[in-house]
This record gives C-alpha cells, sequence and structure tokens, in this order.
C-alpha cells in the first residue's frame, strides 16, 4: 500500500486488530487507559455521562466499568468504534472539533492520547470544556512538545517498536503550559503531572519475553517530570456558562 502522511487517522484502521491483541502495537494504551481510569471518581448518580473523546477501541471501558457512568465514545474511524461497542460504550463517530453532544452534558470528559493528532488543539480544548458541565472533571494525558519528547516518541520509539511507524506527528505535541492556558480560558483549571511506563513492564513487552497472556505486561506510574508523557485532571468552574 501506498505510504500515508504521519498521524493520518486512516492508519488506525489498518491497525485496529491491534486494539485488543495482548501484548501487540497498542500494549502501552491500555497501560494509559488504566492510568486515566485512576483519575476518574465513582459516577456521582447512576447514569452519568463520561463522555471518551478519541475513544479508539474502548479501551477506557473495563477500567470505568463498575463505576456507574454512561459510556459515550467519540471517534473519527468506524473500526475502532465497532471494537468499542462490543466492551459496552456507546459509539458516537465524529471529530472532537465538532461534538455532537449538547452543552454541559457530561460529567466527565476523558481525552486519553487524543490532543497530540489533533490539528485544531484551540478547537479541541473548547468542545471538550463546553461539552462538560460545571463543577464536572477533565482527564487526560498526551505527550509534551520538545526535543526529548520528539526523540522518545518517535526517533527512538519506532525503532524499538514503543510507537507504530508514522503514528505521531511531533509538531502535533502539546506543551502543558499552552494547555493549561487554553483549558483555563474555558474555566478548567488544569493541573497536571508526570507519568510514564513502568520500567519492568517495558522490558517484558519490548523483550524477548513478550508473552500474549491477556494481562497488561506494565502500567504507567507518576513522576515528577512532565518532560515526555503527562497526565492532567481539573474541574470546570462551578460559575462557568
Amino acid at each position: 500500500m501506498p505510504s500515508m502522511p504521519r498521524n493520518d487517522p486512516r492508519q488506525y484502521d489498518d491497525l485496529a486488530g491491534e486494539w485488543w491483541r495482548p501484548g501487540g502495537d497498542f500494549e502501552l494504551l491500555h497501560w494509559l487507559a488504566e492510568a486515566r481510569a485512576r483519575l476518574i471518581p465513582p459516577a456521582p448518580f447512576a447514569g452519568a455521562v463520561l463522555v471518551d473523546a478519541g475513544c479508539g477501541g474502548g479501551l477506557l471501558a473495563p477500567h470505568v466499568a463498575g463505576k456507574g457512568y454512561r459510556h459515550i465514545g467519540v471517534d473519527l474511524r468506524a473500526s475502532g468504534l465497532t471494537h468499542a461497542a462490543t466492551r459496552g460504550v456507546r459509539p458516537v463517530r465524529a471529530d472532537v472539533t465538532a461534538l455532537p453532544l449538547a452543552t454541559g452534558s457530561a460529567e466527565v470528559v476523558a481525552a486519553g492520547e487524543i490532543l497530540e493528532h489533533v490539528t485544531d488543539l484551540p478547537g479541541t480544548v473548547a468542545e471538550l470544556c463546553r461539552v462538560l458541565k460545571p463543577g464536572g472533571l477533565l482527564v487526560l494525558d498526551t505527550v509534551n512538545d520538545n526535543p526529548l519528547s520528539r526523540f522518545v516518541t518517535v526517533t527512538l520509539g519506532e525503532l524499538i517498536g514503543l510507537a507504530p511507524v508514522g503514528l505521531h506527528d511531533p509538531a502535533l505535541f502539546v506543551d502543558p503550559r499552552r494547555l493549561t492556558a487554553e483549558c483555563a480560558s474555558h474555566g478548567v483549571r488544569l493541573e497536571v503531572r508526570g507519568a510514564r511506563p513502568s520500567m519492568p513492564g517495558l522490558l517484558r513487552w519490548l523483550g524477548p519475553r513478550r508473552e500474549p497472556n491477556g494481562r497488561p505486561l506494565g502500567r504507567i506510574v507518576p513522576t515528577r517530570s512532565t518532560a515526555v508523557l503527562y497526565q492532567g485532571r481539573g474541574r470546570k468552574a462551578e460559575e462557568y456558562a
């Protein structure tokens, strides 16, 4: 097949079989989904809405299934949404810059590993914050914009198998100061912290003992440095309209 441009979302159609393959190309995304879920509290009432922006194959679903949310997954690619639907996610095919959801309809908005893929960061953040209720929670994780993160994620990451080749465009990586300011302009005070894969799990995944046993081989742990990967958590101001 002809090569695609970097960050072309059609690549996810070719990689659709990797969403739930143990030890596969998306193994690290499973760890990130579990870490993201740790930032999400139980639903304040049964059926409270959780919007999963850029949900992909629905990797967040098993980690929030017992928390009482109505889990709505939004993604561009039908191939990922097909997998998400089998995991209990209500699939919505749409662009995250134009969410077909009512203003203030979500108690939680999760944006996992999507912000470093969007070409309109201000528009995306505006939409994520728009659908969030006053007092609602925004949780996210993304890749920092600096030479180290570009080297680790693209140059080294693609070489050793941390990420499929061409999946990221480093020009779209997100400086946390910029992201914090964008969120603040929409009433969300975002706090960020660094995150990294656990080293034993990373070695098991990339090394010769990589075994598809159906269980995650590692996890994401907090770290002081936001230089490469970071998480964000913030609430929308109650008075923000």
